[in-house]
C-alpha cells in the first residue's frame, strides 16, 4: 500500500478536493497533510475531507515538510503530491503509484503536459522540479539533507536517483496543471514568493555541486 505525503502552506481552496479524491482510491493506504506554519484554514479544510493533519507552529520549508510526512507515514512507498493542484484524477495517481508498487522504477516524477502554458514550459525545461513523485522510503532513508533542502528537494531527489543509478520513470500528466504563486498571493507578493523559491533552489545547488 502507499502512504501520500502532501506538504502545505495556506491551500485551503484547493487541498480539499485533492484530499477528497485520493481518500476513495484504494491503493492509497493513507493520506498526510502537512502544515507547514499555516495561517489560514488548511489543517480544518484537509481534516474534514479525510486527511491526517500535521500542524507545524512554524514554516520549516518544503523538504522539512516532506520529511516530517515521511516519518508519520506507515508504508514502504510514499506519493508526494502538492497541495496546489488542478486536474489531478484518479489515473494519474495509480499511474504514478504502480510502477514503484510492482517494482519497474525506484521513482516516478509527473510531468505537466496540456496544463498551463507556464506550468508546462517550466516542467519542460526543468522536469526536476516537479513535485509529483511516488519513491520508496529506503530512497529517502539514504538521503540526508532533505529536511534542510526546502525548495531545493525536487533537485535533492532527482540528484540521488542519478548518482545512485536508480530507475527513474516519468509519467505524463496531462491537462494538469497548479495554482501559481501570483494567483494565491497577487502579483507582488507572488512575484517575491517565486523569487524566494528560486533562490533556495540555486542555493542548494551551489551548496552541491555535482
Amino acid at each position: 500500500m502507499v502512504s501520500v505525503v502532501i506538504p502545505a502552506l495556506n491551500e485551503e481552496d484547493t487541498v480539499s478536493g485533492i484530499v477528497s479524491l485520493l481518500v476513495t482510491i484504494d491503493l492509497l493506504d493513507e493520506v498526510i497533510v502537512v502544515c507547514d506554519g499555516c495561517t489560514d484554514n488548511t489543517a480544518q479544510v484537509a481534516r474534514d475531507a479525510g486527511a491526517t493533519v500535521i500542524e507545524l507552529p512554524e514554516n520549516v520549508g518544503k523538504g522539512g515538510a516532506m520529511m516530517v510526512g515521511v516519518r508519520a507515514a506507515s508504508n514502504d512507498v510514499i506519493l508526494f503530491l502538492d497541495a496546489d493542484l488542478i486536474g489531478l484524477t484518479r489515473e494519474y495517481v495509480i499511474n504514478l503509484v504502480t510502477p514503484v508498487l510492482q517494482g519497474k522504477a525506484d521513482m516516478t516524477v509527473g510531468i505537466f503536459e496540456k496544463g498551463r502554458v507556464a506550468t508546462d514550459f517550466a516542467q519542460t525545461v526543468a522536469p526536476f522540479l516537479s513535485g509529483q513523485r511516488a519513491v520508496r522510503r529506503s530512497m529517502l532513508e539514504g538521503m540526508s539533507d532533505l529536511d534542510a533542502s526546502r525548495f531545493g528537494v525536487e533537485i535533492a531527489l532527482t540528484r540521488y536517483a542519478v548518482e545512485n543509478n536508480l530507475t527513474v520513470k516519468e509519467i505524463v500528466l496531462k491537462d494538469m496543471t497548479h495554482r501559481m504563486k501570483e494567483e494565491k498571493l497577487g502579483l507582488i507578493r507572488g512575484v517575491a514568493a517565486r523569487m524566494r523559491m528560486y533562490w533556495e533552489i540555486a542555493q542548494y545547488m551551489a551548496r552541491h555541486p555535482r
